[in-house]
Protein backbone atom coordinates (compact mmCIF):
# COMPACT_ATOMS: atom_id res chain seq x y z
CA UNK A 1 0.00 0.00 0.00
CA UNK A 2 1.34 3.63 -0.58
CA UNK A 3 1.02 6.42 1.70
CA UNK A 4 -1.49 8.23 -0.03
CA UNK A 5 -3.85 4.89 1.20
CA UNK A 6 -2.36 4.41 4.90
CA UNK A 7 -4.49 7.31 6.11
CA UNK A 8 -5.06 7.64 10.14
CA UNK A 9 -8.97 6.95 10.58
CA UNK A 10 -9.82 9.90 11.89
CA UNK A 11 -11.13 10.03 15.60
CA UNK A 12 -14.59 9.07 17.04
CA UNK A 13 -16.19 10.87 19.83
CA UNK A 14 -17.92 7.26 22.09
CA UNK A 15 -20.32 9.89 23.13
CA UNK A 16 -21.15 12.12 19.90
CA UNK A 17 -24.75 10.69 19.99
CA UNK A 18 -25.36 11.56 23.66
CA UNK A 19 -24.02 14.78 22.93
CA UNK A 20 -26.02 15.51 20.34
CA UNK A 21 -29.20 14.38 22.45
CA UNK A 22 -28.80 16.51 25.27
CA UNK A 23 -27.80 19.38 22.85
CA UNK A 24 -31.29 19.09 21.18
CA UNK A 25 -33.14 18.88 24.07
CA UNK A 26 -32.13 21.63 25.91
CA UNK A 27 -33.14 23.46 22.43
CA UNK A 28 -36.19 22.32 22.88
CA UNK A 29 -36.81 22.55 26.24
CA UNK A 30 -35.77 26.59 25.29
CA UNK A 31 -38.17 26.74 22.97
CA UNK A 32 -41.04 25.18 25.14
CA UNK A 33 -40.40 28.03 27.81
CA UNK A 34 -40.39 31.00 25.71
CA UNK A 35 -43.39 29.39 23.33
CA UNK A 36 -45.14 28.43 27.28
CA UNK A 37 -43.45 29.92 30.16
CA UNK A 38 -41.41 28.48 32.78
CA UNK A 39 -43.70 24.97 33.36
CA UNK A 40 -44.52 24.03 37.23
CA UNK A 41 -42.21 22.77 39.86
CA UNK A 42 -42.65 20.08 41.63
CA UNK A 43 -45.10 19.74 44.12
CA UNK A 44 -42.89 20.69 46.95
CA UNK A 45 -42.16 23.83 45.47
CA UNK A 46 -45.30 24.60 44.33
CA UNK A 47 -46.66 24.22 48.43
CA UNK A 48 -44.06 26.83 49.37
CA UNK A 49 -44.83 28.95 46.49
CA UNK A 50 -48.24 28.97 47.70
CA UNK A 51 -47.36 29.53 51.02
CA UNK A 52 -45.09 32.22 50.40
CA UNK A 53 -47.58 33.80 48.82
CA UNK A 54 -50.55 33.56 51.54
CA UNK A 55 -48.32 34.88 53.74
CA UNK A 56 -47.27 38.10 51.48
CA UNK A 57 -51.20 38.37 50.67
CA UNK A 58 -52.41 38.23 54.79
CA UNK A 59 -49.45 40.54 55.73
CA UNK A 60 -50.44 43.21 52.76
CA UNK A 61 -54.51 42.93 54.18
CA UNK A 62 -55.58 46.19 55.92
CA UNK A 63 -59.31 45.50 57.75
CA UNK A 64 -60.53 49.49 56.85
CA UNK A 65 -63.67 49.44 59.78
CA UNK A 66 -60.65 48.62 62.85
CA UNK A 67 -58.99 51.26 64.90
CA UNK A 68 -55.42 51.71 64.40
CA UNK A 69 -54.92 49.93 68.08
CA UNK A 70 -56.93 46.78 66.71
CA UNK A 71 -55.65 46.87 63.23
CA UNK A 72 -51.93 46.34 65.33
CA UNK A 73 -53.27 43.84 66.78
CA UNK A 74 -54.96 41.65 63.90
CA UNK A 75 -51.62 41.92 61.79
CA UNK A 76 -49.15 40.87 64.50
CA UNK A 77 -51.49 38.11 65.17
CA UNK A 78 -51.62 36.89 61.37
CA UNK A 79 -48.23 37.70 61.32
CA UNK A 80 -47.81 35.72 63.92
CA UNK A 81 -49.71 32.54 62.56
CA UNK A 82 -48.28 32.61 59.41
CA UNK A 83 -44.84 32.22 60.41
CA UNK A 84 -46.03 29.40 62.67
CA UNK A 85 -47.71 27.54 59.64
CA UNK A 86 -44.49 28.12 57.20
CA UNK A 87 -42.21 26.68 60.81
CA UNK A 88 -44.43 23.97 60.45
CA UNK A 89 -44.37 23.24 56.71
CA UNK A 90 -40.81 23.95 55.95
CA UNK A 91 -39.49 20.91 57.53
CA UNK A 92 -41.73 18.68 56.29
CA UNK A 93 -41.14 20.13 52.46
CA UNK A 94 -37.46 19.66 53.01
CA UNK A 95 -37.66 16.21 54.72
CA UNK A 96 -40.19 14.68 52.33
CA UNK A 97 -40.37 16.80 49.18
CA UNK A 98 -41.08 13.35 47.41
CA UNK A 99 -44.45 13.05 48.85
CA UNK A 100 -46.07 15.77 48.05
CA UNK A 101 -45.14 14.60 44.55
CA UNK A 102 -47.05 10.86 45.07
CA UNK A 103 -50.04 12.90 47.01
CA UNK A 104 -50.37 15.23 43.42
CA UNK A 105 -50.37 12.16 41.42
CA UNK A 106 -52.82 10.02 43.54
CA UNK A 107 -54.92 13.08 43.57
CA UNK A 108 -55.14 13.16 39.55
CA UNK A 109 -56.02 9.76 39.44
CA UNK A 110 -59.02 10.12 41.65
CA UNK A 111 -60.45 12.73 39.70
CA UNK A 112 -60.01 10.33 36.63
CA UNK A 113 -61.67 7.75 38.55
CA UNK A 114 -64.57 10.11 39.99
CA UNK A 115 -65.07 11.36 36.38
CA UNK A 116 -64.93 8.07 34.63
CA UNK A 117 -67.77 6.79 37.14
CA UNK A 118 -69.37 9.83 36.82
CA UNK A 119 -69.06 10.40 33.25
CA UNK A 120 -71.19 6.63 32.83
CA UNK A 121 -73.38 7.64 35.10
CA UNK A 122 -74.22 10.09 32.97
CA UNK A 123 -74.73 8.45 29.74
CA UNK A 124 -76.97 6.70 31.48
CA UNK A 125 -79.20 8.92 32.60
CA UNK A 126 -79.27 10.67 29.11
CA UNK A 127 -80.29 7.59 26.94
CA UNK A 128 -83.49 7.97 27.71
CA UNK A 129 -85.82 4.68 28.20
CA UNK A 130 -85.02 3.13 24.95
CA UNK A 131 -81.88 0.70 26.68
CA UNK A 132 -84.07 0.36 29.96
CA UNK A 133 -82.89 3.23 31.89
CA UNK A 134 -86.29 3.91 33.36
CA UNK A 135 -86.65 -0.41 34.14
CA UNK A 136 -85.67 -0.58 38.02
CA UNK A 137 -85.04 -4.52 37.78
CA UNK A 138 -81.82 -3.38 35.10
CA UNK A 139 -80.60 -0.11 37.58
CA UNK A 140 -82.42 2.53 35.71
CA UNK A 141 -84.90 3.60 38.47
CA UNK A 142 -85.33 7.42 37.47
CA UNK A 143 -86.52 8.68 41.13
CA UNK A 144 -86.84 12.25 42.08
CA UNK A 145 -82.84 12.37 42.28
CA UNK A 146 -81.50 11.69 38.80
CA UNK A 147 -81.45 14.33 36.67
CA UNK A 148 -83.98 14.36 33.47
CA UNK A 149 -82.83 13.12 29.89
CA UNK A 150 -80.87 16.14 28.22
CA UNK A 151 -79.38 17.48 31.29
CA UNK A 152 -75.93 18.11 31.49
CA UNK A 153 -73.87 17.24 35.05
CA UNK A 154 -70.85 19.61 35.12
CA UNK A 155 -67.82 18.19 36.93
CA UNK A 156 -65.39 20.83 36.05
Amino acid sequence: MSDATEREAPEVDADAWAKACAEDLAAEKARRRERHGQPPGSAAEELRKLVDAVSEKLSGLQAPLLGAVAQGAVEQTLKQVVREAKAAVEPVIERNPDVFDHLAAAGSELLAAYRSAAGSQESRWTRGGADGADDPARGGDRGDESPSAGEHIDLD
